[in-house]
């Protein structure tokens, strides 16, 4: 009896085996190479898959999703014979699992080789500057010759981006003091430029102030020329209207005389024949009143000299 129950023992066991390698699971974005005694025989998908067991056995498995690879930096000479460092990420996709297999014994070590290759010949051709502004230039060729070559091998080349590139110490250290000496420039001529247009702000503005002050001292002299006008007119309308004599003008006269007499230049007035002929006439009525003789008229028509002394001047008294 024991001997029987080892053998089934064994079957069951080797069953399971069987059964084991008979059913293959493949994960979702991944397929499977199968070989049958050594020879390529298919590519499972995702899913149940069903193989012989001990005849068909799994060559690879591999990943069909889109595959993130940065390389490290590698020396690289430009055109002006200066070596930068250029890091390099390359994003694949493995479109064909059988080539991908059999066509290339490593599909990631030959990216990176042919990726070095290909940035040597590109950046060989173009000068320091040109390198450090010309990324997606030299992104779209690299993209172009890996994407060429890595088709027959079952794989596409989605992007290629280029992390980094490091210039020489020495190169550095030129580029950040001419960085430098623009950004002073730059802010010198800014500077520059605001005090220019603050001058001419100011000026604009100190030229529309004496504008104004002259319209408006144009305006009130115009304004007081027009007053005084009226003024005259009002007066000479008043002695027109009032009809008055010559006794009443020669009256306002003796009124304005003190005023006229104020200030030490007034040493003398021409006093026309009219006024005089006026006060002859105001002399005439105080003599009726008070008995007095008028006082002599000069010729008619002949203006006459008549010097009244000045007033007396009169002194302000001290400031304390």
């Amino acid at each position: 009896m024991e001997p029987i129950i080892i053998v089934l023992i064994i079957l069951v066991v080797l069953v399971f085996i069987a059964l084991m390698k008979t059913v293959q699971v493949i994960p979702q974005a991944s397929a499977a190479i199968v070989e049958r005694f050594g020879r390529y025989t298919r590519t499972l998908n995702a899913g149940l898959n069903i193989v012989v067991p001990f005849i068909d056995s799994i060559r690879n498995r591999i990943d069909l999703r889109e595959q993130v690879v940065p390389f490290p930096p590698q020396p690289v000479i430009t055109q002006d014979n200066l070596v930068v460092n250029i890091d390099t990420v390359i994003y694949y996709q493995v479109t064909d699992a059988r080539a991908a297999t059999y066509e290339v014994a490593s599909y990631i070590q030959a990216i990176e080789q042919l990726t070095v290759t290909t940035l040597r010949n590109i950046i060989g051709g173009m000068d320091l500057e040109r390198t450090l502004t010309s990324r997606e230039e030299i992104n779209a060729a690299l993209r172009g010759v890996l994407d060429e070559a890595t088709g027959k091998w079952g794989i596409r080349v989605n992007r290629v981006e280029l992390k980094a590139i490091e210039p020489p110490t020495s190169i550095q250290d030129s580029m950040e003091k001419q960085m430098r000496a623009d950004r002073d420039k730059r802010a010198a001529i800014l500077q520059a430029e605001g005090v220019r247009q603050s001058e001419i702000l100011r000026a604009e503005g100190e030229k529309q102030s004496a504008i104004l002050r002259a319209e408006g001292e144009a305006k009130a002299a115009a304004l007081k020329a027009e007053g005084e006008a009226q003024a005259i007119r009002t007066v000479f309308e008043s002695i027109h209207a009032g009809d008055a004599d010559q006794k009443l003008l020669s009256y306002q006269y003796l009124q304005m005389l003190p005023k006229i007499a104020e200030g030490d230049a007034n040493k003398l007035w021409i006093v026309p024949s009219e006024i005089g002929e006026a006060l002859k006439g105001l002399g005439g009525a105080l003599g009726n009143f008070g008995g007095a003789p008028a006082a002599p008229a000069a010729g008619n028509g002949a203006p006459r000299e008549t010097a009244v002394p000045p007033a007396p001047r009169r002194e302000q008294p001290p400031l304390d």
